[in-house]
């Protein structure tokens, strides 16, 4: 069978159903007898009688080593500028204490977001030095909090939020570490939802001024930072976006924010010491995607702080970085149950086309991604291989919702059926982070798979768990009758 006329042009028709490829999987998953997919030596027919489905699926090892690799490519990078590089895990893409815990024991530090990221850092037992905490709008406890644990920094986002710092700070009688987030103005190739260093949005310090002869934003905050007691600071910040390829956005971030260090330093005469270049590198979802390796960006960052620090006469400040997707998107897979199945005719160039939809027990509560950013993933029939052919298909999910669409567009074997097992390759990252109850279906677990053992390392709620939020008629009646009383 050909390829079929409505399939994307950068789907490509394979040549073999069954054939993973490669860069979309955890380096640990492969087929077994009979074709089932396994994971560390444990096969998914194995995972789902255990677990059950939807199922999040993690190899320990495969996420190990991906954090290790870029400890060790940027340091490599890094080692004769500045003795190195300070990895922090973004922990937004997908965050638990056990995950804590591999990060900490791999060597690198724990970017969080909130009060509750926060709280399962501490939980984990990692100490203030490693963790920064990050957000537009932190609320006074979630920065109390921070100053109780005495993290290594905060992440300043405005100049309202430097003043709260400062003033919290010196009503303690202590120190902030503040680094201040930049917006260096560079539009990343990305989704827009997804960009965060262009000046029109939420983000961020801007190192443009509001009219001529005012200091911008950036300078106006440096100022207001040196000159308070209770204030640190280390450095400065940037974060251009997410699930970037192109490393041009990440060159002009850094030398425009070198150039900024320069100034700050001319003016108050204080070179700073940290600089911290963000995240956002992406990784393969589908056969299209082609992600750098981690030493080929360390590589190019580390060729742009020197020539730039060169030309400015800049000591090299202590440079931080902070993957989260490029760590943990490959290392999981979602498992589902294929449920109903039917084959539609779609109107194209004159002629009628059929796609097949499959769907399974999970979808836009498990993953948001397709729904909020038309993100592509692909997918494998995983309970066994097939010799039939392949026929163009849609994965979509159990919502009330018709862009309930988990993959939009895959070749799968024409046998798939109710009751076959689909993996979706690629679900580490905003996957359970992003995940929700509608239509009040329970989340699912996170599994973790090493050397031959599965374990829950979240468990996945129950209807009862779901249900004891919800207050019921005569709780409420109750509760009415005794304020009344009162």
């Amino acid at each position: 069978m050909p390829a079929s006329p409505i399939a994307p042009d950068w789907l490509s028709f394979p040549k073999d159903v069954n054939t993973l490829n490669p860069a979309l999987w955890a380096s640990t998953v492969s087929r077994a007898g009979r074709g089932v997919l396994t994971v560390d030596g444990v096969s998914v027919t194995e995972l789902a009688e255990q677990f059950g489905t939807p199922l999040y699926v993690v190899s320990e090892n495969d996420f190990r080593e991906r954090a290790r690799t870029f400890r060790n490519a940027f340091d490599d990078a890094f080692r004769d500028l500045c003795g190195g590089v300070d990895i922090y895990y973004a922990g937004k893409s997908f965050l638990c204490s056990e995950v804590a815990h591999w990060v900490s024991e791999e060597g690198l530090r724990l970017d969080t977001s909130s009060g509750g990221e926060l709280a399962v850092a501490q939980r984990a037992g990692l100490k203030g030095r490693q963790l920064a905490l990050h957000g537009n709008n932190k609320s006074d406890a979630e920065i109390n909090r921070a100053l109780d644990l005495e993290v290594g920094r905060i992440v300043v986002d405005s100049l309202d939020e430097l003043n709260r710092v400062g003033a919290l700070a010196q009503a303690r009688g202590t120190t902030a570490n503040v680094m201040l987030r930049l917006t260096p103005g560079v539009h990343a190739h990305t989704h827009e939802f997804i960009a965060t260093a262009h000046e029109d949005q939420k983000f961020g310090l801007s190192l443009a001024p509001a009219s001529s002869g005012e200091r911008s934003p950036a300078a106006e905050a440096v100022a207001v930072a040196l000159d308070h007691p209770c204030i640190r600071l280390l450095g400065v910040h940037c974060h251009i976006g997410s699930q970037i390829f192109e490393p041009a956005g990440f060159e002009l971030a850094a030398r425009r924010l070198l150039e900024f260090l320069a100034g700050v330093r001319d003016r108050h005469g204080v070179e700073l010491a940290e600089l911290d270049l963000g995240g956002g590198y992406g990784i393969a979802y589908t056969e299209a995607d082609t992600p750098r390796a981690a030493a080929d960006i360390a590589k190019a960052m580390a060729d742009v702080v020197r020539s730039a620090c060169a030309e400015h006469g800049l000591r090299v400040p202590r440079i931080s970085i902070e993957p989260g997707r490029a760590i943990v998107g490959p290392t999981t897979f979602t498992l589902y149950t294929a449920g109903t199945t039917k084959t539609v005719q779609v109107d194209a160039d004159g002629a009628s086309h059929p796609r097949r939809y499959v769907s399974v027990d999970g979808g836009m509560s498990d993953n948001a991604r397709p729904v909020l950013y038309d993100a592509d993933y692909s997918a494998a029939l995983a309970s066994r291989t097939s010799a039939e052919e392949p026929v163009l298909s849609r994965v979509v999910g159990k919502h009330c919702e018709s862009g309930d669409i988990v993959v939009r567009s895959v070749y799968l074997p024409a046998d798939t059926a109710g009751g076959d097992l689909l993996a979706v390759p690629g679900t580490g990252a905003y996957c359970w982070s992003l995940s929700s109850n509608y239509n009040y279906l329970t989340r699912p677990p996170v599994v973790a798979v090493k050397d031959g053992t599965a374990r829950v390392i979240v468990r996945g709620e129950t209807e009862e768990d779901l249900l004891s939020r919800d207050v019921p008629r005569q709780e409420t009646d109750d509760r009415a009758t005794l304020e009344a009383g009162a």
